[in-house]
């Protein structure tokens, strides 16, 4: 095999590897068993380390609830930030939530679902049924 062709198919290799290693955002978020942290990239460059706090769908528009592993400028130590999955022909990204009334939207949505699985955890047994 001559080095021309050799390079083209380690080429097409290392693109096809790139393609696979590819992952949705949106299928990591929504993947119950992932406890990885969410790693994103601003325009700049710069990488964000985030844990995942909460997905929430609100106004047809997939949300998600992200805290800080390390310190971000403007964000405090018990702050969390609101993106929205903004689904693109390359893939779904994540953007920040910019529109203070719907962040605090989801944020309201969030805590009623803490106080719904709360209340279900305290909810009594119910006995079984006497024959």
């Amino acid at each position: 095999m001559d080095k021309k062709k050799l390079e083209q198919i380690e080429e097409v290799a290392k693109e096809a590897k790139k393609e696979a290693a590819r992952v949705d955002i949106l299928d990591v978020l929504l993947d119950e068993e992932n406890t990885d942290p969410i790693v994103l990239t601003d325009e700049a460059g710069k990488r964000f380390t985030f844990e995942q706090v909460a997905i929430i769908p609100y106004n047809e528009k997939v949300y998600c609830v992200l805290k800080p592993v390390d310190k971000v400028d403007g964000i405090a130590d018990d702050e969390a930030v609101v993106f929205y999955v903004d689904e693109r022909p390359t893939g779904s990204v994540l953007m920040v939530e910019t529109d203070e009334k719907t962040a605090i939207s989801v944020f309201d949505q969030y805590y009623n679902l803490l106080d719904e699985a709360g209340a279900k955890k305290k909810a009594p047994a119910k006995k079984p049924a006497k024959k």
